[in-house]
């Protein structure tokens, strides 16, 4: 008894099971977690250094490569990557792609060790180092709040409110904020008054630094009880600040209020800047937990956003940057869409070429094969998003496959005058086994993105586990559930005397033509072999691209000006931006940023570090389709700012880098590099195809230089260190004590009033306490002249070594490979001092870096296929037929890729893969049936042709239905190029499996016709 004839026998089980099953996959669905786009583990971290100040080159050399030392001790390092800016250091470290996110926990603890143990060796000034795991942490919900009216104060004390309430919804990880300003005291001292009082600066802060602060004052045993004392004396209010006794060397009292003005303010200039449709606002970031789903915690947020307006106040309000629940609900409902409509393509076209019958129960296992699809995906963590619907999609065609051998072999050996349980029981005994070889096989196509470890391959990796779940689900579905269902409900007339089930005139002229190119054998492989020429040469003229654009009706514009511009000029000029960009309609919303990029809202947006220089405007629109258009009218409004840098960029889907076309070069001396930029970047504005050229170096910036006399410096009883503090004190502002402020620790900053700091002509007259003297003297007495240098304040190294990467991108129409290939050989011909060496990143590199990651699992990916075909066959030769007709595939993937206009990308390349495994599955399913006919003592020739025959129906149903399937994918930016990849040349597989392989297959075993 097989195990078709158990089902049947045993139908009750069989039927409760199957109703199990469907309930199961419908509650699955209804519990699946759900993301727009798949995750990917961020495998970096930063190390934060603060050298206040130090220049780039000093953080570089004194900090920056202590670091990177410790950290290139890591046997899990793959690369170190660092930013150095005057006062402070940078340090991303990207861990091998080995290590998971289940792993990397541990792997940060190592960092950590590392990192503290060279706190040692950083010289004296340089603050502890801080290591941010999270760097990679995604912001799904990403709010701005504002109001006409409101002080930043009182939107942080709301935003305050929003977090603590926040923190407790469900699936809610972390809050973070963006934008929020420093509240501080400013103690402004006129250099007039000190000068004229002869008080030294030191003794105001003396004055100011144990006040405020919290000190234990002990505690004493009264009775049986131990009572904690706790002396008076904190500020209350600002005022009070004014109300400290300055210590002088006169008798008479002297009160901070005498000789500064006090007040509270916002620290100048500020770190970051958020604006929401011109408004300033706070912007407020929340993840979700690991594991969580983003749509049950972006409802749950907006509930409690809905509960606490009652305690609003009047005129703020909470604007939506992004609320990934209401993207992933529509990505999903968009997807569950195109599986239905595919579903019912798949079903409406089996109806329609098998009959009612025969199509129905066709259709009911498939609707049973996906629901047991959801079960597996739920037992085994896959969330439903892009890539795990879209492997739903793929799958349709290839989970009909199975049923169909099942089903139309009941059909023919019922008409063949066999018992219903006994025809059932026949066809699954003979295709049980073959059938379970071609489905490993055709799960093996994918297994090469399921085994790779790079970000790509775990993008994209639940396309495997899907396909690997549906695939096994359909294999044991056709070899159960289908001959119960064949046997209960399939209806087919006895054929009479020796009248032929195959004996139509579709069926007729099949036999013909293939009777024909068999016996033309050589001049049908020839007329393949100069197609397969053809193809290959029309490959040429394809496109190559690696990821698509996203579909998110969001587009960045970048703004950079000059290097060292001040972060309120770059406001400002955003702030014109936002204005201009009010005059289109399609536009919605727009969010600005300044200082540096946003918190990291998608998972394959990365945000610009921190410089006062960059600004970013996130536009958003109506309806996707309109960004392109719109981004070509900006260009117009964008030549209004000749000193600005501005680029507009759509998001991509799946992991990369900003800007696609990077050129790296490294080398020991930075002046060597800049020499080099500048020819680079020469050729790539010169280029007609190249955009958005930039520099990570940027520009070099001024640095005022006081020449210090150092001989009437030491007379003076002045060190350099005491005139850098009065410089910092002067200008910039010094922290001099703490303001406890309810909940809140604000740093009490001095500085002189802004007449006197605003202008850098006022450098000689700030005055300057010296001890030899006892009084205050203006610097002029300690500083022979100013000069004005230029420096770099951006200093960025790979592996420990200068590197200035120059990008750029294509314009629009044109893909980055294209421009690419233009640029290369120009750039290439730069000629390089020795030890000078040049890289190529962005696109190319990731792009052959998750095609060189699939390439190393494929040979392991082909043994196993051939290991397979060997132990269904146990023949050399079948496998060797099989394999030869892989590569005519190319014929139908060009032409399909040339027709449709699409670029050979990743997807694309995964699209051919999983076309191969269904070309070797058909093929397996054809040879099985050539060994069957021929071992019964047929004649061979006939044989072939009769076997030929008899699968034709089930290939081209098969092929038919997995072509259809996939019409919804071809309207999916990510899946286009797949889809299209696999349906072309699907339909010329299918010309192959049928009329090219039996011609092969009598090649390869000399069959002939007597």
């Amino acid at each position: 008894m097989n195990i078709a004839e158990t089902a049947i026998r045993n139908q009750a089980v069989t039927w409760v099971l199957t109703v199990a099953v469907i309930a199961g996959g419908m509650w699955a669905y209804s519990k699946l977690g759900r993301l727009e786009d798949p995750e990917f583990t961020i495998k970096d971290a930063q190390v934060i250094t603060r050298y206040p100040g130090a220049s780039a080159m000093q953080v570089a050399d004194e900090v920056t490569d202590e670091i990177e030392t410790a950290v290139q001790q890591m046997g899990q390092l793959d690369r170190v990557k660092s930013l150095s800016q005057p006062g402070l250091s940078i340090v991303r470290v990207t861990m091998k792609d080995k290590y998971d996110k289940k792993s990397l926990p541990q792997v940060w603890d190592e960092l950590r060790r590392k990192v503290n143990d060279a706190q040692s060796k950083l010289p004296p000034g340089a603050q502890t180092s801080v290591v941010n795991d999270d760097f990679g942490d995604v912001f799904g919900v990403f709010l701005a709040v504002f109001g006409d009216g409101f002080t930043w104060a009182e939107l942080k004390d709301y935003v305050d409110l929003l977090r603590r309430e926040l923190l407790l919804c469900q699936d809610v990880a972390k809050v973070s904020l963006y934008g929020d300003q420093q509240e501080v005291v400013y103690v402004e001292i006129s250099r007039q008054k000190i000068a004229a009082l002869g008080i030294a600066p030191n003794q105001v802060y003396a004055s100011l630094a144990g006040a405020n602060l919290v000190t234990p004052s002990g505690s004493v045993d009264v009775d049986t009880l131990r009572i904690r004392i706790e002396p008076t004396g904190e500020f209350k209010s600002v005022e009070e600040i004014g109300n400290v006794l300055l210590r002088t060397d006169k008798s008479s009292k002297l009160y901070l209020r005498d000789i500064a003005d006090i007040r509270e303010g916002y620290a100048d200039p500020p770190t970051t800047i958020m604006r929401f449709n011109g408004r300033a606002a706070i912007g407020v970031g929340i993840s979700t937990v690991e594991g969580g789903n983003a749509v049950t915690m972006g409802n749950a947020v907006q509930a409690r956003l809905l509960e606490l307006q009652e305690q609003t106040p009047i005129g703020m309000e909470v604007g939506v940057i992004s609320m990934q629940s209401a993207s992933v609900t529509a990505s999903v409902n968009g997807f569950i869409v195109n599986l239905v409509e595919a579903v019912l393509i798949v079903i409406g076209v089996l109806m329609i070429a098998m009959g009612l019958r025969s199509g129905l129960i066709i259709g009911v296992i498939l609707v049973l094969t996906v629901a047991a699809t959801f079960l597996g995906m739920y037992l085994r963590g896959i969330l439903l998003e892009r890539i795990s619907l879209g492997a739903l999609i793929i799958a349709l065609g290839m989970l009909v496959d199975n049923a169909i051998v099942i089903v139309e072999g009941i059909l023919v050996n019922i008409q063949r005058g066999m018992e219903r349980i006994e025809a059932a029981a026949s066809i699954v005994k003979q295709t049980m086994w073959p059938l379970l070889g071609a489905t490993l096989i055709a799960i093996l196509a994918f297994a090469a993105i399921g085994a790779s470890q790079d970000s790509t391959g775990e993008y994209c990796r639940s396309l495997f586990l899907v396909i690997l779940i549906s695939l096994l689900a359909s294999w044991v579905t056709a070899v159960t559930v289908t001959p119960l269902f064949g046997v209960k409900f399939l209806r087919a007339k006895v054929a009479s005397g020796q009248t032929d089930p195959y004996g139509g005139v579709f069926f007729s002229g099949y036999r013909w033509l293939l009777r024909k190119c068999l016996q033309f054998r050589w001049v049908t492989l020839i007329i393949m072999a100069l197609l397969l020429v053809t193809a290959v040469w029309g490959f040429g003229f394809i496109k190559t691209s690696f990821f698509p654009d996203s579909t998110r009706p969001q587009f960045m514009i970048h703004f950079w000006l000059p290097q060292g511009t001040d972060i309120r000029q770059t406001e400002a000029e955003l702030a014109k931006a936002e204005k201009q960009l009010g005059r289109y309609q399609e536009i919605t919303d727009v969010t600005g940023f300044v200082g540096r990029g946003a918190l990291r809202f998608l998972l394959t947006y990365t945000p610009e570090d921190v410089n006062s220089a960059y600004g970013m405007l996130l536009v958003s629109v109506r309806d996707y389709r309109q960004i392109d258009s719109l981004i070509q009218r900006l260009q117009k409004d964008f030549q209004e700012y000749p000193d600005a840098l501005i680029f507009s960029r759509r998001f991509i889907l799946g992991p990369g880098e900003p800007g696609k076309i990077q050129a790296r070069f490294r080398g020991g001396d930075p002046r060597v590099l800049r020499g080099i930029e500048s020819q680079a970047m020469s050729i790539m504005r010169s280029h007609p195809m190249a955009v958005d050229v930039l520099s990570d170096w940027r520009q070099r910036v001024p640095l005022a230089v006081p020449l210090i006399a150092e001989s009437q410096a030491r007379e003076v009883g002045l060190e350099r260190s005491a005139i850098a503090t009065r410089l910092e004190t002067a200008f910039s502002g010094l922290q001099i004590g703490i303001y406890r402020k309810r909940d809140k620790l604000l740093p009490i900053v001095t500085w002189p009033p802004e007449t006197e700091r605003s202008d850098i002509d006022n450098i000689n007259d700030v005055q300057i306490w010296s001890p030899t003297a006892k009084q205050t003297i203006p610097l002029r007495q300690v500083i022979l002249a100013m000069e004005t240098r230029s420096n770099d304040e951006t200093v960025w190294r790979r592996n420990r070594l200068p590197t200035l990467t120059v990008k750029c991108d294509p314009k629009e129409g044109y893909q980055a490979s294209e421009t690419f290939e233009q640029l290369r050989p120009k750039i290439e011909a730069i000629p390089l001092p020795p030890s000078y060496t040049l890289e190529w990143g962005g696109e190319y590199e990731d792009s052959n870096k998750a095609q060189a990651a699939l390439a190393g699992k494929i040979p392991v990916v082909l043994i196993m296929m051939v290991l397979i075909l060997v132990v269904l066959f146990n023949s050399v030769r079948v496998p060797l037929a099989i394999f030869l007709t892989v590569p005519l595939a190319i014929i139908g993937v060009t032409a399909g890729l040339l027709l449709f206009r699409q670029p050979f990308g990743f997807m694309a390349i995964l699209g051919f893969l999983s076309l191969a495994g269904l070309q070797i599955k058909n093929a397996v399913v054809m040879a099985d049936e050539f060994r069957a006919q021929i071992s019964s003592g047929k004649d061979p020739f006939k044989s072939v042709v009769d076997s030929g025959v008899s699968r034709l129906r089930p290939v081209s149903m098969g092929a038919l239905t997995t072509v259809l399937g996939m019409i919804p994918l071809v309207t999916d930016a990510f899946f286009v190029s797949m889809a299209v990849t696999i349906m072309m040349g699907l339909i010329f597989a299918t010309v192959l499996t049928t009329l090219v392989f039996p011609v092969i297959y009598a090649v390869v075993f000399q069959i002939r016709p007597r």
